[in-house]
């Protein structure tokens, strides 16, 4: 099958919705598949306020179509509501082409966290965008079920996965400060929820891997805490997996696909229990959610490690992308 996949985010960006698309395309071409991801790069782009890394490709519908159609893709999937994604949605219309979209954040809560902006409004473009979408693919049966209740229609659960090769335990010894060890990975913004993880007085050392608008004045702020900023590939691991406990604070994320890549290097999970970690942490020797942040650090300092890396290693991305698959749309309807 061709497979057109369009998203307003990809390299050099590192976050959740471009590590499930470098592994969903990874894994249909080692399938056999032909895949197309398109991305801003294609187009001519401005800097997002307040994220200079991330490119906005506004107006690029003229330049879009003739890149779909040379391409002649089977199936055509729209991963994000940016500005690639909404002219891949009107030429998808205008054509009469069937197409699938997926839902990976909360936008509208982050531009209100932001900027102020109304969740009201924000809601409203959500959904008229993936009002015409066969199918809207969502990480978490949570994020579905709550979805269903404020009028989205054709809510499919796409899990996630981990790569138990890359990530995996590895020697504690590289992290030689005071232990226990607590560490954050993600980008470091108002919507993740980083300072409620900062203000816990639990013992040891924290660290936040990873970078964003906040990190300046957070390090000013809390000068006893590692700050290391963005890590990939074996340094990240080796960061990971000489942590104690992971500690997620937001409430915003629809899934967290860091939590799994922790649980893969044997580290256990403290969050609160919401939408995205109560789908991950289903089994209480893996991590603890609750509303009291610190008692979930202090409660997950004390479970097994070879239990996170056991449930790790079922959740993989071939089953994914399995799913992926069966959830997409012809362009067209067969004759």
């Amino acid at each position: 099958m061709r497979i057109a996949i369009i998203s307003d985010t990809w390299h050099p960006q590192i976050n959740g919705i471009v590590t499930t698309l470098d592994n969903t395309c990874r894994v249909l071409r080692n399938r056999g598949h032909t895949v197309k991801l398109i991305d801003p790069s294609s187009f001519r782009t401005i800097p997002c306020p307040g994220y200079p890394h991330f490119k906005l490709a506004f107006l690029c519908g003229p330049w879009l179509r003739p890149i779909i159609e040379a391409f002649h893709p089977d199936a055509i999937h729209i991963a994000t509501e940016g500005p690639v994604g909404f002219a891949a949605r009107r030429y998808c219309l205008h054509q009469g082409y069937r197409f699938t979209t997926s839902l990976h954040s909360r936008y509208p809560e982050y531009l209100k966290l932001r900027a102020g902006f109304p969740l009201f409004i924000s809601y409203s473009y959500m959904r008229w965008f993936h009002s015409k979408s066969e199918r809207i693919m969502v990480a978490t049966p949570s994020m579905r079920a709550e979805l269903a209740t404020i009028g989205y229609q054709r809510l499919v659960h796409w899990s996630r996965g981990v790569d138990t090769k890359l990530f995996r335990p590895e020697n504690k010894s590289f992290i030689q400060d005071k232990r226990p060890i607590s560490m954050y990975v993600g980008r470091i913004a108002i919507e993740k929820n980083i300072e409620a993880f900062l203000r816990l007085e639990i013992p040891g050392t924290k660290y936040v891997i990873g970078d964003g608008p906040q990190r300046e004045l957070l390090e000013q702020q809390y000068p006893n805490v590692c700050f290391t900023g963005y890590q990939q590939g074996q340094e990240l691991v080796n960061y990971l997996a000489a942590a104690d406990v992971f500690v997620f604070p937001s409430k915003t994320d629809t899934f967290g696909l860091v939590l799994l890549e922790a649980l893969a290097c044997g580290v256990p999970v403290a969050a609160y229990p919401m939408t995205g970690p109560k789908d991950v942490i289903t089994d209480p020797r893996i991590g603890t959610l609750d509303n009291h942040l610190q008692t979930a650090v202090l409660k997950s300092l004390t479970l097994d490690p070879n239990d996170c890396r056991q449930y790790a290693l079922k959740r993989t991305w071939n089953d994914t992308v399995s799913q992926f698959i069966n959830y997409l749309a012809l362009k067209t309807p067969a004759q």
